[in-house]
């Protein structure tokens, strides 16, 4: 197997292309990585600034180098010793250019006659094809032929041979595609999409031939041993993720294969996927809610009600979710109730709606996951009593056949409810403390126990010791330092609190929830410019859908929002409190985010750093996330902590790359001190702030957790960390350490330590 000790994430675009990838392997190989893991490489949306936008499978992107650019590449990761891992996105193919993807073009011209009529989820019962791309229907009247193409504005689309004659309106209505208005499209789509996104059509993966061809030029790249590994996109939304996964396996049988499966507490992958594992949002989790104090949810609670948001996690979720069956996925929804056999269509569609609505998890996998599906099941029978017999029917029309049409249907659908719903709805709604806000996370649950992060975290050692972990990816909605200095806000709730009351009382904006956030990510990217926060905040309330939204825009509050940043940052008095607040919880949040870090990299699993997060990094969602990183900067600072310098914590993160340096050097030299998991526990007055554990027997990691409280109560004071006899040393200070360390003096540089034993 072909398992990377550690993944180093490179976001790659037009102009950070494989040439220049190639331009920073050295400087990933000095640093400890034990693989490149890039976005996706196949041919995408011209002008793609992430390349999850697929048009052609078959060949690498040229705007990134094209073939020549990525064999240059892979000579580099060679020379180097990396792995080479590589994002895969089997769901979809964009469909924005039509002529940029031959086989949708194709499509668009012969219809069912089409060679790729089956490698689209297309439902052919319909007459022609439905393409929400114009204004409204009546734009149809501003269609132009333009030789062989039938033209709205910039967007082309082919005409079927011998249907050119007449009328642009003549001609369309040739066609094997119907241009239609968007509001139109939302209602009658006849192709599934990725989630909301009709530039994205859904591929037939579990097609055989549909494989061979969207797979075919990725897999030469691992059989020829140029990629090492694999990381699937999006497998909720195959109709057979698992069979889809068990013909992955067969074609790279030797490859490190990670799924984005989003796993909500308490939730297992699948056991008959032959995956090493999830790519790390559960791990984000875990690790990030271990470092916040549970004790102020009260407090963050009462401050959500008095500004007048809502506080019930559960009911804004639900309210969310039906949003999203009822306005936005009205296509998706219709198509699956019309399967459901001997039941009135409204009946139908209402229990298809609430049963997804309902799921605890983003999708079931039947018949594995039955749990899941009829927990669902009896949550919508509670909240809709007279629904009973539509939901009796479905739930014995899809327990019969779970590999039928209305089974699948439903459980792809599910996943894009849940996501849209929670992630891209509820977690811009429910802002009571941001920081919980996160992809598979549960806002609902204000950190997490100690003793639960150790039954975790041992469990992933024991259970899935390959998979990946992450703290930060393309889709978090904060970055992990953003993330690790809002924990420290649960540490001074009442100072926040006082702080927030203040500053909405003299700039407060008019929607509750958006108040909250803004001030709560001012706080969090500190210091951030007008631009990136205006852009952010645009993004924020348009994706909550409570006073605008991408399609209904409520102009006069998005122009509010937009002046939003102007006002504070230019308000001297309110910008100096705010800088000032900072300045309060930074020196936590350093602390923060070194132990996450140093807990995420050293514990279970393979770690993977996110593109510049080796450095402070306060970035917001994307695509704030992917803005250029400077290499020149971190190489700088790489080659004088190599020379031996113990930077201090400051501004310029160098502390962090000391830490990550360190860590990924030593799992590439000697992995074998990165197994196993045993939880450690501190003696003393402050040993609730030490986090613990230890890998095999010679390998502990401690670090600090809730450093302000730890303050208030007069620092460490006698707290001890019982270790192994033998002789310690901490291999961030290379300092010996004892078997017995007095927190106060192995804290006294660095809020964490790797402490290794050495054998006599």
């Amino acid at each position: 197997m072909s398992t990377p000790t550690s993944t180093y994430r490179v976001q790659l675009r037009p102009e950070f292309g494989f040439l220049e990838a190639a331009g920073i392997v050295g400087y990933l190989r000095e640093l400890g990585v034990g693989a490149l893991y890039g976005s996706p490489m196949l041919d995408a949306t011209p002008g793609s600034t992430h390349g999850y936008d697929v048009t052609d499978p078959t060949r690498a992107r040229p705007e990134l180098g094209g073939e020549e650019g990525r064999k240059t590449l892979v000579a580099q990761v060679k020379d180097a010793a990396l792995g080479f891992v590589v994002d895969i996105v089997p769901n979809h193919m964009s469909v924005e250019v039509p002529k940029a993807n031959r086989w949708w073009w194709d499509v668009l011209r012969h219809g069912r006659d089409s060679a790729y009529a089956e490698f689209f989820d297309i439902d052919w019962s319909r007459a022609r094809l439905l393409l929400p791309v114009l204004g409204d229907d009546a734009a149809v009247a501003e269609l132009t032929v333009d030789g062989d193409e039938l033209a709205y504005y910039e967007h082309r689309f082919p005409i079927a041979p011998g249907t050119g004659e007449g009328t642009p309106q003549e001609v369309h209505a040739r066609q094997h595609y119907e241009l239609v208005g968007w509001r139109r499209g939302n209602r009658e789509l006849n192709y599934r999409r990725f989630f909301d996104i009709t530039n994205l059509a859904a591929v037939s993966v579990e097609r055989p031939e549909v494989f061979a061809e969207t797979h075919g030029e990725v897999l030469r790249w691992v059989s020829a041993g140029e990629v090492t590994g694999l990381r699937v996109d999006h497998p909720d939304g195959l109709a057979d993720p698992g069979g889809y996964l068990r013909r992955l396996r067969a074609g790279a049988p030797n490859a490190w294969l990670v799924v984005e499966k989003i796993l909500h507490p308490g939730e297992a992958l699948p056991q008959s996927w032959p995956v090493d594992g999830t790519t790390g949002y559960d791990a984000l989790g875990e690790i990030a809610g271990v470092f916040i104090d549970p004790s102020a949810a009260p407090v963050f609670t009462r401050l959500t009600a008095e500004q007048g948001a809502r506080t019930g996690y559960v009911e804004v979720e639900e309210r969310s979710r039906r949003l999203v069956t009822d306005e936005i996925l009205v296509a998706e929804v219709r198509r699956i109730a019309a399967l459901l056999g001997g039941v009135d269509p409204e009946a139908a569609r209402a229990a298809v709606a609430e049963v997804m609505i309902a799921f605890g998890v983003y999708r079931s996998y039947l018949p594995e996951g039955a749990r899941t599906w009829a927990a669902a099941v009896e949550r919508a029978r509670g909240r809709r009593p007279e629904l009973a017999p539509a939901f009796d029917a479905l739930d014995s029309q899809v327990r019969g056949a779970p590999q039928g049409e209305l089974a699948t249907r439903l459980q792809q659908t599910s996943g894009m409810v849940v996501a849209k719903g929670t992630e891209d709805t509820t977690f811009y709604r429910f802002t009571r403390f941001a920081a919980l806000n996160e992809v598979g996370g549960s806002p609902d649950r204000f950190g997490l126990a100690v003793p639960d992060f150790h039954t975790l975290a041992a469990g992933r050692a024991a259970a899935q010791p390959t998979t990946m972990t992450t703290l930060t990816t393309h889709d978090t909605k904060r970055s992990e330092d953003t993330r690790a200095r809002l924990a420290a806000l649960s540490e001074v709730a009442d100072e926040f609190v006082a702080a927030v009351r203040r500053w909405t009382a003299r700039r407060g904006l008019s929607e509750p929830a958006l108040n909250l956030l803004a001030w709560q990510t001012l706080v969090g990217a500190w210091p951030i410019s007008p631009e990136r926060l205006r852009a952010y905040l645009d993004k924020a309330a348009k994706e909550a859908k409570l006073r605008t939204s991408w399609t209904d825009h409520d102009e006069e509050f998005e122009q509010a929002v937009a002046a939003w940043p102007d006002e504070v940052l230019a308000d001297a008095e309110l910008a100096a409190d705010v800088a000032a607040f900072v300045a309060r919880v930074r020196g936590a949040g350093w602390s923060n985010s070194l132990g996450q870090k140093l807990v995420q990299l050293a514990g279970p699993g393979v770690p993977d750093v996110y593109q510049g997060t080796e450095l402070w990094d306060h970035s917001l969602v994307d695509p704030d996330n992917r803005r250029p990183v400077d290499y020149l900067s971190r190489r700088e600072i790489l080659a004088r902590v190599q020379a031996g310098q113990q930077p201090a914590i400051d501004a310029s993160g160098a502390a962090k790359l000391l830490v990550v340096h360190r860590v990924l050097a030593l799992r590439r030299d000697r992995p074998e001190l990165f197994t196993g998991y045993r939880p450690l526990h501190a003696e003393g007055l402050a040993a609730d702030h030490l986090l613990a554990f230890e890998r095999g027997e010679r390998l502990v990691v401690a670090v600090t957790r809730l450093p302000l409280g730890l303050e208030r109560a007069g620092g460490w004071r006698d707290t001890v960390l019982p270790l192994r006899d033998g002789e310690w040393t901490d291999v961030l200070t290379r300092r010996a350490v004892g078997d017995a360390p007095r927190a106060a003096t192995l804290f006294d540089r660095y809020p964490v330590a790797l402490l290794v034993r050495e054998e006599a």
